[in-house]
């Protein structure tokens, strides 16, 4: 115990004193070797009031002591120098900007700014009138350089045309150095220069020649750079030369990819010729960011290990690994996901498209053990089959497990021959007996007598399906039994109905275009006559069928088209729009005989009808039948006594045929018992063409006694006297002319002529050369006239040619529509070469105006340029069915005396030939 004592005392001398004290405020271990510490509420401590001192010691300088706090306040005090003092605002601070703002501050504020507001209100007024007044004094005494000008510009109004254009041209005030700057000239340094310089091993330009003797570098010592003895420049060396440098690099160069090509095993290290397609492959081929890539791989990872029986997981992740490139791994993937997944038709799918060739075969058949009943697999391993034959035991063995698949019997089916087909056929519909399909496939296989009872069949299982019907037709059709065509149809209808299925119209009219194009006529018609009425009001039938018709010919079913015709004729017997529209589409897709046989029909319905005895009179015109032509209008007559338009028709057959005598008594019965302008029109043209000069003229005399107001008489008898060089009677003939129209009919014409008398003023500026005015006089001419397709026609070609697009695209903004703006647009591309556009811009002008004879010419120079033979006679075909009758250029030569007896197409080649290629 004595030894216990001194001991014990030792230890307490070594306890530290501040072991078991609390922490000071602020401490942070460590914070002496650099650690920062985060602080809690329990080292803050309770809450102090405002009054108590602060104890931060750890704060940073200048917040440590109220001291400082208090300094800082007074250097935040109000800034009271005499350049912040204002006479009306005092100080620019507030004096007691430091004290507490109180609720009654805040009223006292409001209250104030409803004062001020008020105030100003009650202000307003004047000083907006005193605002208003101050600005215009200010633009009295400083006005704008516009309004000083002002007065200069209304003096130009008083500008004449001649002081305008003797105006200067404003001209280059620089001098001639600036005007034409010379271009810096820089020749090329030859080789020779350098290795001369290189030899040299100087640096002067020029070199004392006592130099190369007597001192310098070119010593005759051993030991300079550029003695006669051996150094490292000296003449032995040769010259230099650049191209033998290239040549020695570009074989330096082979002689290394040779060498890495083909290493000592013989083995191909770099395929130079394959190597940037190897870098190509290289490259992902996807179109995101790597990082992207990244995320969605953590995305997918997260996903398989949160649901690793979730397929479309491990397909997503295989597939952006296929993606990126990384195909291996995207085949360990799917596989794992086979594994995880076993039932997933789509990830075995999925497996056996990554797979090469034997390993999907191994990878479809294990899909096939686990999921004996997917079709889709089946199919994949038929795919994968190269060899027919194997194709066919891989889908059998399918057959046998899923024999009610209808997808597996078709596949298997289309790899039959015929007889085998229809064996397995047989089996297909007993064991899918409501796949119509499969029926319709057996009934094309098997004999007549078979395909009947295979049908009766199909009905019987399949009572709702209106295809089994159709073909059932089409079999009698085949057969020769037309008349059972339409009983089988009529019992269809019947039959659906009582099923309870809605017969739908449309699909109806679908199966029949089908029919007509499978060429089962009879069908065809039976079906439009069935169901061409049902679902439509009586008053809507008519505009309805029309559509229907025009919608079979657009899809090229024009049996259809005719069955709906007939049926329209039917029900509407004596509407002649109906009958116009049925002979039209005979005249376009039918024949002679057809339209004939229309005509006849639409005549007896409708004899009133004159446009239908005018078509079937020309019909037989065309076909060289001139006693049948007359005959129908003799019938035409008959029915219609006093109608021009036979009257004139028969003149022009009997012109037509060189029968002078009988058009002229023709004429003259009819200015006798149907006198009209027209008459006397087509009797003083026969006179004038025929050579008979006074006659026309005594027959224009009369006309105009009648019909003064005729303008084509007046020109008429111009011409004439023009052609007899009695030009001042012309001349007094036109103007009468001229000034009786003007009175009776220039107020129905205005705009037409106003654009024709604009174009024509732009012309005549243009032939007599002065091109700015002719520009000048176009551009107000579009501004009266916008909407004038003409005058921009006629603006595209005024432009330069780089300017000439940019116009036509504004022409077409503006009249999209016009087939003069077309055209031009057409000639634009024709001028520029581009033969396909050309072409296409005319076929779209001819189908918009076919009665535009300029546009048929145009194209028909075009063709004969560009086009083939095949190409210009199909353009003059379709120009003679079109038969136009207007165009400046067209109308020039058709109107022509000399050309009165020519058709349509030696008109066309005639106006073509005209046509030089001048814009």
């Amino acid at each position: 115990m004595p030894l216990a004592s001194p001991l014990m005392g030792g230890l307490n001398k070594k306890k530290k004193p501040f072991l078991g004290m609390s922490a000071p405020l602020g401490y942070v271990p460590g914070l002496g070797r650099g650690a920062t510490g985060f602080t809690t509420r329990s080292d803050i401590g309770p809450a102090r009031d405002a009054n108590d001192p602060v104890d931060d010691r750890h704060a940073p300088p200048g917040k440590r002591t109220v001291g400082d706090q208090m300094k800082k306040n007074d250097d935040d005090d109000e800034d009271l120098n005499d350049t912040n003092y204002d006479e009306f605002n005092g100080y620019a601070g507030s004096l007691f900007s430091s004290g507490p703002y109180e609720k009654d501050d805040e009223e006292a504020d409001a209250i104030y700014a409803a004062l001020d507001k008020r105030m100003d209100e009650r202000r307003k007024e004047r000083r907006e009138l005193r605002e208003k007044e101050e600005i215009e004094k200010y633009r009295m005494e400083r006005p704008k350089i516009q309004q000083q000008f002002s007065d200069l510009k209304r003096k130009l109004a008083e500008v004449t045309e001649d002081e305008w254009l003797s105006i200067p041209e404003v001209g280059d005030a620089r001098n001639k150095r600036q005007r034409n700057p010379r271009h810096e000239k820089l020749t090329p340094v030859p080789d020779s220069f350098f290795a001369k310089h290189l030899q040299t091993g100087e640096n002067h330009t020029s070199v004392d020649p006592l130099q190369g003797q007597f001192g310098g570098l070119a010593t005759s010592f051993p030991g300079g750079l550029n003695t006669p003895y051996p150094g490292g420049m000296t003449p032995e060396a040769g010259e230099l030369d650049m191209r033998k440098i290239g040549q020695a690099r570009n074989t330096l160069m082979d002689m290394r990819l040779s060498q890495v090509s083909d290493s000592v095993s013989g083995q191909t290290v770099v395929d130079p010729k394959g190597y940037l397609t190897d870098l190509n492959s290289m490259i992902p081929t996807h179109g995101g960011d790597i990082s992207d890539i990244k995320k969605a791989r953590l995305l997918l990872k997260s996903v398989r290990e949160t649901n690793p029986h979730h397929p479309p997981a491990w397909i997503a992740s295989a597939r952006l690994e296929e993606v990126t490139g990384k195909l291996q791994v995207a085949r360990n993937l799917i596989m794992k996901g086979t594994e995880m997944c076993p039932k997933s038709e789509d990830v075995w799918l999925e497996a056996a498209r990554l797979q090469p060739g034997d390993t999907a075969k191994a990878v479809v058949a294990q899909a096939v053990r686990h999921l004996p009943q997917s079709v889709r697999i089946y199919i994949s391993a038929a795919e994968l089959e190269t060899d027919i034959r194997a194709k066919k035991r891989v889908l059998r063995k399918a057959l046998e497990n899923v024999s009610k698949s209808v997808r597996l019997w078709k596949i298997a089916v289309e790899l039959e021959e015929p007889e085998d087909a229809r064996i397995m056929l047989s089996r297909a519909v007993e064991c899918c007996p409501t796949s119509v399909e499969l029926w319709l496939a057996l009934a094309r296989l098997e004999t007549y007598e078979n395909a009947r009872r295979v049908l009766n069949k199909a009905r019987e299982n399949i009572p709702t399906d209106r295809h089994i019907w159709i073909t059932a037709a089409k079999l009698e059709e085949a057969n020769g039994n037309t008349q059972m065509v339409e009983k089988i149809i009529d019992r269809a209808i019947t039959s659906l109905r009582a099923n309870g299925v809605e017969i739908n119209r449309e699909q109806w009219v679908q199966d029949a275009e089908e029919c007509d194009k499978a060429g089962s006529v009879a069908t065809c018609q039976a079906v439009i006559r069935a169901v061409i009425g049902i679902g439509i009001e009586e008053e809507d039938c008519k505009h309805t069928w029309m559509e229907d018709a025009d919608s079979c010919v657009a899809h090229g079913a024009l049996e259809c088209a005719r069955a709906i015709y007939a049926h329209a004729l039917q029900v509407f017997p004596s509407k002649k729009s109906v009958w116009l529209r049925a002979a039209y589409f005979e005249k376009n897709h039918g024949t002679r005989e057809s339209l004939e046989a229309l005509l006849q029909r639409a005549v007896a319905h409708c004899p009133k009808a004159e446009v239908l005895w005018l078509m079937g009179a020309k019909s037989k015109w065309l076909a060289g039948d001139v006693p049948a032509a007359r005959s129908i209008l003799a019938l035409a007559f008959q029915a219609n006594p006093n109608s021009e338009e036979i009257w004139l028709a028969a003149v022009k057959l009997e012109s037509e045929n060189n029968e002078y005598e009988r058009a002229r008594r023709l004429l003259a019965k009819a200015r006798s018992s149907a006198p009209t302008a027209r008459v006397f029109m087509k009797s003083v043209r026969l006179e004038w063409v025929l050579g008979n000069i006074d006659a026309a003229q005594e027959l224009c005399t009369e006309a105009l006694r009648h019909y003064e107001d005729f303008p084509k008489l007046w020109m008429m008898r111009g011409q004439i006297e023009e052609q007899s060089e009695n030009i001042d009677k012309a001349r007094e003939a036109y103007n009468q002319g001229v000034r009786l129209w003007a009175l009776e009919k220039m107020p129905y014409y205005n705009l037409k002529m106003q654009n024709l008398i604009l174009l024509e003023s732009v012309r005549l500026e243009y032939r007599a050369g002065l091109k700015n005015i002719s520009n000048t006089l176009m551009a107000k001419a579009l501004q009266e006239c916008p909407n004038s397709g003409i005058l921009w026609a006629e603006a595209v070609f005024l432009e330069a040619r780089p300017q000439r697009k940019t116009k036509s695209v504004d022409a077409l903004k503006k009249c999209e529509h016009d087939p003069h703006v077309l055209l031009a647009v057409a000639k634009l591309f024709w001028s520029e070469r581009k033969v396909t556009k050309a072409r296409e811009w005319f076929l779209r002008t001819v189908k918009i105006e076919p009665d535009l004879g300029d546009a048929w010419a145009f194209f028909y120079k075009f063709e004969l340029q560009h086009g083939t033979e095949e190409q210009q006679r199909e353009v003059k075909k379709r120009c003679e069915n079109a038969e136009p009758r207007h165009g400046e250029l067209w109308c020039a030569e058709s109107k022509h005396v000399l050309n009165w007896q020519k058709n349509i197409g030696e008109i066309l080649v005639l106006v073509a030939s005209k046509i030089k290629n001048t814009f």
